[in-house]
């Protein structure tokens, strides 16, 4: 499926968020994915995957996650200096102001003729927290979580008992949490404290255990399997055709 990119500044709560907009070039309506990128916010990477996913009908905005902090536009490098400031954002923009983010987002894509009633969100690193933590939302019918880190830590800045697996219990839309074995980011205690939880609620959700180490999504760098990426594109977009229809 052809598809259509162009910009869109979205006003949130704490400023305005400069987004992404991928969708089909065809006319009529089409479900919505927020798809939340990593700390460096939207790299080629990110724009390839967004495009993937577009391309299969859906409406895709890649929002810049950390707008607050940093200048319109910016794009974080993959390098130890980009990767400092990107987790000094990280530890620095509370949940809260995420989930106004969110919020926003939904707001926009429910005023959109091209967008269906249907939102599902999906995220990789930070944007696989982030994409959990979205689903908070009511308005939110299916996640795709991939590699979410901090969620067992409870390491990004919040109100008390506001972190994401305290709140998971309020999740009700289906999940799929995909995690790899060789992550550095998210131990094996910690893959075993957010499972626990999340059957002892009996939420919704499906459970990937992938050998695959941190970011294994991404096309550049020595972390990338493209086979387990292409089973992943495949198992989301199944996903999201399966829980985000009219």
């Amino acid at each position: 499926m052809i598809i259509q990119r162009h910009t869109q500044d979205i006003n949130t709560a704490t400023g305005v968020m400069r987004t992404s907009v991928f969708r089909p070039a065809a006319e009529g309506q089409f479900p919505a994915i927020i798809f939340y990128s990593e700390i460096f916010q939207e790299t080629s990477p990110i724009t390839r995957s967004a495009q993937i996913l577009a391309s299969h009908g859906f409406v895709v905005l890649v929002p810049e996650i950390f707008h607050e902090l940093n200048p319109i536009g910016t794009v974080l490098a993959y390098d130890d200096a980009g990767k400092d400031k990107g987790n000094a954002d990280k530890f620095t923009k509370p949940l809260e102001d995420h989930d106004s983010d969110t919020q926003a987002m939904v707001d926009f894509a429910q005023q959109q003729a091209y967008c269906s009633n249907k939102i599902g969100v999906m995220g990789v690193c930070i944007g696989g927290h982030l994409a959990f933590r979205a689903a908070l939302n009511s308005a939110i019918d299916a996640a795709f979580c991939l590699y979410p880190t901090d969620i067992h830590s409870n390491t990004l800045p919040c109100a008390q008992g506001n972190d994401s697996l305290t709140r998971s219990a309020d999740i009700t839309c289906p999940m799929v949490l995909v995690f790899g074995k060789q992550d550095p980011h998210v131990s094996a205690e910690g893959r075993v404290l957010i499972h626990q939880t999340l059957s002892k609620q009996e939420s919704n959700f499906s459970w990937h255990e992938v050998n695959a180490q941190h970011a294994f999504m991404r096309d550049e760098g020595d972390r990338y399997d493209a086979a387990l990426a292409l089973q992943m594109y495949k198992m989301a977009i199944d996903f999201f055709h399966e829980n985000l229809r009219p």
